[in-house]
């Protein structure tokens, strides 16, 4: 017996014994095919009669992959992990469609819902549904393997030859309900080419669409393969450091290494540089060099033997020196910009290299074994942290020295929240306003009655920090010694409301804000001046002028400061905390004289040169230096209850989320994610900022770096080296954070938080525009919409908007920078002076 699902109502049919494994062997085909030929002719009437029922048959749990046997690309890809796989009619006579659906598994629909939809140009019609007309072309056939699987395959129309997606049957799943399946198929197929119902259609006709000569299926997860799942492997995917080195290695062992196509320039590297007498050799490995080519996307062989040497040349510089049997390939100084990517599971070593008129490149060195690029990875680390710190690595801790060399590696986080996720926020329904509707020059003040084309002021000022309000829907630009305010609309656009024309100090001295902080409702906006180190100013903004000056100390300086609390801007409150380069304090306005408290300061004998300061909804405190390291506390006044060793690069900025889970660091060229919740001992369940992390158990930060390639690639478009603004989270009152945004230079980036736990290899997306981005942050309450200050202009842009990192989405075209965006410039209105409250 077996039965077909026809909506609500199943069939059930008589059937003689089938075959031993349950499938059409090519021995018992045609017995099979004439029964199960005479079992649809009976119940063809609920199969192909009823025109209201849209599913005709359904296997209803299976995993689908993408199989590309011939291609370096990468092997196979899981697109679905668990499926149903359904025979459907479309609105159109003789049409048919075979559609695989994803089924979710808990908390894993949120985490798809930051994934892009990727078009139908396969058949995919949403994120979650494929979609493939039933045509012979298609070549849809099934297999049976040893130990019983059932597959069912057909071709990738839209891929490589040799291409095929395969729906791989649970083991629960009938053979019964598979054979059908398949000849189901068969009979829509025959409708389709021939116009007419299949009830009549001989053996023979039906034959015709069995591809029963086509070559075995191949295995969707072959020995030869890596088992990691990923999607397309060069930079045209977008995709990570390891699926490139995996690309290497695949094809490598096909004998299919990737050369760039006759019609195309390859990249050619310049002339290595001299090579500097070396004082002393930290590691020299053999490996494989190979060069990323911008023309096809993909590394290329240029070498299957060279020695990779890094070497101390003196006065804390060192130097890389990769050289064949016949020739030197590269040699440079061991920097931050290299930005290293190790990846062990390919043995294989990513970085970027840069000639002397300022060109970037992408190499990958692949090692023979893994013994020999950890001795290479710890010759370069220690060069790369000595040159940073001008300190010794043997004079660092052993568990601080695994700490560096750990955050540099191609890893996978582990999942580090077990918390049930919330369903994902719908799309906020967005007007569409993208459109470039030519030149235009608005100042956004509604009293000028001439429009005009200035878009610059006459001093040289462009727009250099954001402010954006909590309390009330306002951001504030900085521009020079004046601020632009802008309003949210709440249709997601921004609207120039005003401008203050001058910053200026009690006595009338004009000066440009160093760094701003809104505070009190948005009421107020603190704002420092660089050549008054020891105080600090408070704007009215309801008057748009600095009405008081803050004497913080006679002797500390302010370097920077922070509010007290997450969220405290959203009350009255008064108290904040600052920092010079070695003390941190608490700064409150009420009291008398200085307003340093001097019961919350905490002075340091050694100079930890201070840089960066965060805090939670609690009040906890995170503070980075330019040394690079990180201290966590509970509260001022008192030792750090957790210490983050430093990596090298100084720290320019810092967030962190309201509950203290996660703290967020900005370096120059990578951002750092480090999980402050204890994982295990006397202390697991607590924050870094309440207990102390044992000595051999520290948080190990994840390193969010772009790849190597597409560091190249930015700097082959724009000449420019890479240099991140302060990343943030998004935030909100009652809301987790979900996203992280950062730019550089003209590329906006962002993070999604659940994709980087999850270890996706794609976690990032990117938006381009014309200039650079000078200061970005999320709409506050909703990772949505985007913030943006270009020199000249400022953007609200919807994140939704974002794409995935490729060729084509980093060389342009470039972001059209009017939309939902306004200039302000050299020309003011009349009313230059904000004299309304909000």
């Amino acid at each position: 017996m077996f039965m077909l699902r026809n909506g609500k109502q199943r069939v059930v049919c008589p059937a003689k014994p089938l075959h031993t494994n349950g499938y059409i062997s090519p021995s018992s085909y045609t017995d099979k095919l004439t029964f199960l030929i005479f079992v649809l002719s009976t119940v063809s009437k609920f199969l192909f009669g009823d025109t209201s029922k849209e599913s005709i048959i359904e296997i209803p749990q299976g995993q689908l992959y993408l199989v590309r046997p011939l291609s370096p690309k990468g092997y196979s890809e899981l697109i679905f992990k668990d499926a149903a796989a359904t025979i459907r009619r479309t609105g159109q006579e003789f049409q048919y469609q075979l559609v695989i659906q994803r089924a979710y598994e808990e908390g894993e629909e949120e985490l798809a819902d930051d994934e892009d939809e990727e078009g139908a140009a396969d058949g995919l019609v949403d994120k979650d549904e494929k979609v493939f007309l039933l045509d012979q072309t298609l070549h849809f056939r099934s297999e049976v393997r040893d130990g019983g699987s059932k597959i069912l395959a057909w071709d990738d129309l839209s891929g490589d030859a040799g291409d095929l997606f395969e729906f791989i049957c649970d083991p629960s799943v009938p053979s019964d309900k598979v054979a059908t399946f398949e000849l189901a198929a068969l009979q829509c197929q025959y409708e389709r080419k021939f116009r007419r119902s299949a009830q009549k259609a001989t053996e023979e006709e039906l034959q015709g669409f069995s591809f029963r000569e086509e070559k075995p299926i191949p295995s969707a997860s072959p020995v030869s393969s890596p088992t990691t799942k990923s999607r397309a492997h060069s930079l045209t995917s977008g995709d990570s450091a390891a699926a490139m080195a995996r690309d290497v290695k695949y094809a490598q062992s096909k004998g299919q290494l990737k050369s760039a196509a006759a019609d195309e320039e390859p990249t050619t590297a310049p002339a290595s540089a001299a090579q500097p007498e070396a004082k002393e050799v930290l590691s020299k490995e053999k490996a494989e060099l190979h060069l990323f080519d911008f023309s096809t996307g993909s590394f290329v062989l240029q070498d299957s033997d060279v020695l990779a040497t890094v070497t101390e040349i003196g006065n804390w510089q060192y130097w890389l020196q990769i050289s064949g049997k016949d020739k030197d390939w590269l040699g440079q100084a061991v920097v931050g910009d290299i930005n290293p990517v190790f990846n062990f599971e390919y043995l294989s070593f990513i970085f970027n290299h840069y000639s002397e008129d300022g060109a970037a490149y992408s190499w990958l060195l692949r090692f023979k074994d893994q013994a020999s690029e950890e001795r290479f990875q710890e010759g370069l680390m220690q060069a790369l942290w000595e040159q940073l710190n001008e300190m010794k690595w043997t004079k660092v801790k052993e568990n601080d020295r695994e700490y560096v060399l750990d955050a540099f590696q191609d890893l996978t986080m582990e999942d580090a929240d077990d918390r049930p996720e919330e369903e994902a926020e719908e799309e906020e329904q967005e007007e569409e306003t993208d459109q470039d509707d030519g030149q235009r020059s608005e100042h956004y003040d509604s009293d000028e009655e001439e429009e005009d084309v200035v878009t610059r002021d006459e001093d040289g000022n462009v727009n250099s920090q954001l402010a954006v309000g909590y309390k009330h829907d306002r951001s504030f630009v900085v521009r020079g010694s004046k601020i632009g305010v802008f309003k949210h609309t709440p249709n997601n656009n921004l609207e120039f409301s005003t401008n203050i024309s001058k910053v200026e100090t009690p006595n009338g001295k004009l000066f440009s804000p160093k760094k701003v902080m809104l505070h009190a409702e948005d009421r107020n906006m603190v704002l420092q001046n660089a050549d008054d180190p020891n105080s600090l100013y408070r704007m009215d903004l309801e008057y748009g002028k600095i009405v008081d000056e803050w004497k913080v100390h006679d002797d500390i300086p302010v370097d920077t400061f922070a509010p007290e609390n997450k969220f405290a801007q959203l009350t009255s409150a008064q108290p904040f905390v600052g920092a010079s380069k070695n003390a941190l304090y608490r700064i409150d306005p009420r009291v008398s004289g200085n307003k340093l408290v001097d019961s919350d300061l905490k002075q340091y004998a050694s100079k930890n040169d201070f840089s960066a300061l965060a805090t939670t909804e609690k009040g906890y405190l995170a503070v980075a230096s330019n040394k690079g390291d990180i201290r966590m506390f509970d509260r001022l006044g008192i030792n750090a209850k957790t210490h983050i060793p430093a990596l090298g690069e100084p720290i320019i900025g810092l967030d962190v989320s309201a509950d203290g889970r996660w703290v967020l660091a900005t370096c120059r060229t990578y951002l750092l994610l480090i999980d402050s919740m204890q994982k295990d001992g006397k202390n697991e369940g607590k924050l870094g900022f309440e207990r102390s992390f044992a000595k051999d158990s520290k948080p190990q930060p994840r390193r969010l770096g772009l790849q190597p390639a597409h560091v190249a690639q930015f700097q082959h478009e724009t000449k420019q080296p890479l240099a991140f603004t302060p990343a943030r989270f998004n935030t909100g009152v009652d809301s987790e954070e979900t996203s992280i945004i950062t730019a550089t230079g003209p590329f906006i980036i962002t993070w999604g938080l659940k994709k980087i736990i999850a270890g996706r290899k794609d976690p990032y997306t990117i938006k381009r525009y014309g200039e650079n981005v000078m200061a970005d942050n999320f709409r506050f309450g909703s990772d949505k919409n985007v913030i943006v200050a270009l020199p000249n202009e400022v953007n609200m842009v919807a994140k939704r908007s974002f794409q995935k990192p490729t060729r084509e989405s980093i060389a342009g075209p470039v972001t059209p920078s009017r939309a939902r965006s306004g200039r302000w410039g050299s020309h003011l209105g009349k009313n230059d002076i904000v004299n309304s409250p909000y």
